[in-house]
């Protein structure tokens, strides 16, 4: 009871009903107090009107029998006319206060002492006042039981009728003779006051209830229900729900009340989404940063930390920074948070600490401010990033540089850093001082095309930028002396810059060797070459003896040689001299110690000169020679001599392959015949020499290029050739390799890179 009486209290709809109700019950009462003293006035008006209407009435129903002295009929219409219930009191009082007629007879002819309230009317002055108006003439009396009268005097005037009567013994000159006092009831007038009094009460409280009904009603409709459901939504909005709406049917101000309040909890839903989007953002940014944050207040007690921290230090609300992050029990020495609250200003630090697992840590520390409303720095945000690893790499990779510079001092060949663009050596081995003779100090600052001729810089230069690597480059110590290396190219960042890193490998004494093994291939070649080589010196040689034969003929004889005969005889012999010198040449060139230095090579026409040694033992041996050279093929680089010692061993084996199979069994091929193509394929030099013979077998295809391998009869090849071969063009960045023909025959492919590409 009391609770619901409380909520009662607390409601609006009671309250304001009950205030509006009493206020209306105080307007009532008001109205009624003034409307009951009004029809009081009014009655007490009305019966002192009344009680005068009937003193004048019955005074003028005695006139005539005052005027007859008639006694007796005054005594009868008095007592007649006080038989009516309303008149308490009826006489005639004479002007010396004696009472002459009375509804009571037994006060008659008493006297009325001047004292008395009904003869105050008039003596209350001297002498006494002869008019006197109607409101002063009436009193109100109460009776014993409460009950109201009215009395009203009527004086009785002196009339001429009446002093000229002879029965009257008045003189003229007396205006008042007597006075009628009439007192009259207002018992029914009472009651009826009293009823109308009642009913207005009871109108009033029925009034007041009814209203306080309908207010209650109408303001739990219009004001109450209205207010709940705003109540409710607010709540809602409260809770965080903006998707329920206040649904109140009216288009006055509670209506648009709850569509205010739907608007404003729409707008607060998007902007608490907004809100909260943010917030999430900002928290996953401080609990997903991957760095340790931590807030702390003026006494370096944590506030708030993200969960990296957390799962890396176990702390407490509370804890202190120093003591979870280092187990410290005082503040650290240089504390970047105590800066910032000195100066409020970020600041940033390196620290240590050990984990809760025991480990080592290093981060850095930032620290920034946090400020009131009023600027002043309340707490500070600690940012810590671990730089454990980066400080575990920085040491291996200061262990791995040096063990780096170790190795790179170390290494037996020469290392060189060429800038990429430059090619100054930026750094150097310490091998480069045992291979060059310079010193370390000297080489750096150098440029690496420096230990090459100087005519040749440019190309190598470029070769340098464009490859990867370089075989058998000619270059010279600081005494001169030439020296053959291969030389490997990387590309890489050194110090924030593109450089070359570039090792050589001294192949001097390799190259001396296969120099070597090359001349006593070229040396065995023309050992083989020597039945062509004579007949190809024979030729010349007959035409010569024969010749001088005929001049010593005819100058014996004494006969005169034509002039025209002689001098065509003399052409021939000079021709044969020149074709004999050529051929002596050619091998004193071929059989010469060969320079290693690369230049642009016609490939045809080195394939011309190797055939042209030929040319004669392939005529008489009966064998063909198809040629299919391709006329407009760019030059390759290469060493003219070693390139045409790889032909002539390609021709000797192509010729003794379709010797060795037209001997060994029936040729199964029309002709005797070796087949010289050249083009151009994938940006490359192609040579292909194709021959008749009796093919290479497939399991013997990888090893013919083997040294001191040979398919031939014993005593019949050393077995170096095609390995010789097979080195050359390497060295030249090209590519060799057999296969059998469609007809049976074997075929040997030559590719070589041309002089526009890489070399």
């Amino acid at each position: 009871m009391s609770s619901r009486w409380i909520a009662m209290r607390k409601s609006l709809v009671p309250r304001v009903a009950l205030i509006s109700s009493f206020i209306l019950l105080l307007g009532m009462l008001a109205l009624a107090f003034f409307t009951i003293r009004y029809h009081e006035a009014q009655s007490r008006k009305n019966a002192t009107a009344s009680a005068d209407l009937l003193g004048s009435t019955i005074r003028m129903g005695t006139h005539y029998a005052m005027m007859l002295n008639a006694r007796e009929d005054l005594n009868q219409i008095i007592r007649k006319m006080g038989q009516q219930e309303e008149i308490v009191q009826l006489r005639i009082v004479s002007k010396s206060g004696e009472i002459k007629f009375s509804k009571n007879e037994a006060e008659i002819g008493t006297i009325i002492p001047d004292q008395a309230p009904e003869c105050q009317v008039c003596h209350r002055m001297t002498p006494p006042l002869s008019a006197v108006p109607p409101t002063d003439r009436t009193r109100l009396l109460r009776t014993a039981e409460g009950h109201r009268r009215v009395g009203i005097i009527s004086p009785i005037y002196n009339e001429p009728s009446c002093a000229s009567e002879a029965c009257h013994v008045h003189p003229s000159t007396t205006e008042v003779l007597g006075i009628l006092d009439v007192v009259v009831s207002m018992r029914e007038a009472e009651r009826i006051f009293g009823f109308f009094k009642s009913m207005t009460f009871v109108v009033m409280l029925t009034a007041f209830i009814a209203t306080a009904a309908v207010l209650c009603i109408l303001i739990n409709r219009l004001v109450k229900q209205p207010i709940q459901r705003l109540i409710e939504g607010t709540r809602r909005i409260s809770t965080g729900d903006y998707s329920g709406r206040i649904e109140i049917n009216s288009s006055q101000e509670m209506g648009q009340l709850a569509e205010a309040v739907n608007r404003m909890g729409q707008e607060i839903g998007l902007k608490q989404a907004e809100l909260n989007r943010e917030r999430n953002k900002y928290e996953e940014l401080f609990e997903g940063v991957p760095c340790l944050i931590t807030v702390q207040d003026r006494d370096y007690r944590l506030t708030s930390y993200n969960r990296n921290f957390a799962a890396l230090f176990d702390p407490r609300t509370g804890d202190y920074c120093y003591r979870a992050y280092k187990g410290r029990d005082s503040k650290c020495e240089n504390c970047p948070v105590e800066k910032t609250f000195l100066d409020g200003r970020p600041h940033l630090s390196e620290e240590s600490g050990t984990n809760k697992d025991g480990t080592l840590s290093h981060w850095i520390v930032t620290t920034s401010p946090i400020r009131n409303d009023n600027g002043e720095v309340v707490a500070a945000m600690e940012l810590s990033l671990d730089i454990s690893k980066p400080k575990q790499l920085e040491k291996l990779l200061l262990e791995t540089e040096q063990r780096y510079h170790a190795i790179f001092d170390n290494i037996p060949n020469p290392v060189f850093v060429l800038d990429a663009e430059e090619l100054t050596i930026l750094d150097c081995n310490e091998a480069v001082a045992e291979i060059y003779g310079f010193s370390r100090t000297e080489t750096t600052g150098r440029r690496f095309l420096d230990f090459f001729n100087g005519e040749e810089q440019t190309e190598w230069a470029r070769r340098l930028r464009t490859s990867h690597v370089l075989y058998q480059a000619r270059q010279q110590d600081r005494d001169g002396h030439p020296l053959y290396v291969n030389i490997s190219i990387s590309p890489m960042d050194y110090a924030g810059r593109e450089v070359l890193l570039v090792t050589t490998s001294d192949i001097t004494k390799q190259v001396e060797f296969q120099q070597q093994l090359v001349q006593a291939g070229k040396m065995a070649t023309l050992g083989e070459m020597a039945t062509g080589v004579a007949h190809e010196l024979n030729q010349p040689l007959s035409v010569i003896k024969t010749a001088s034969s005929y001049f010593m003929r005819k100058i014996t004889r004494r006969e005169p040689i034509p002039e025209d005969i002689l001098l065509g005889m003399a052409q021939e012999i000079d021709s044969h001299v020149n074709r004999a010198t050529r051929i002596i040449n050619h091998m004193r060139e071929f059989g010469r110690k060969p320079v290693l230095t690369s230049e642009k090579v016609s490939l045809n026409h080195v394939i011309r000169q190797a055939y042209e040694i030929f040319s004669q033992q392939l005529k008489v041996r009966g064998i063909a020679t198809r040629w299919h050279l391709s006329e407009n093929l760019p030059p390759v680089i290469a060493e003219s001599g070693r390139l045409e010692q790889v032909f002539i061993n390609l021709l000797i084996n192509a010729r003794d392959a379709i010797e060795e199979h037209w001997e060994s069994e029936a040729p199964t091929h029309a002709e005797k015949a070796i087949t010289l193509t050249t083009a151009m394929e994938d940006d490359q030099a192609l040579a292909r020499i194709e021959d008749t013979g009796a093919g290479i077998p497939i399991h013997l295809r990888d090893k013919i290029f083997e040294p001191f391998f040979t398919t031939k009869k014993v005593g019949q090849g050393t077995g170096l050739g095609l390995s010789i071969s097979y080195g050359i063009i390497k060295d030249f960045n090209g590519s060799i390799r057999a296969r059998t023909t469609l007809e049976g025959g074997a075929c040997i492919e030559v590719r070589l890179p041309l002089a526009g590409g890489e070399a």
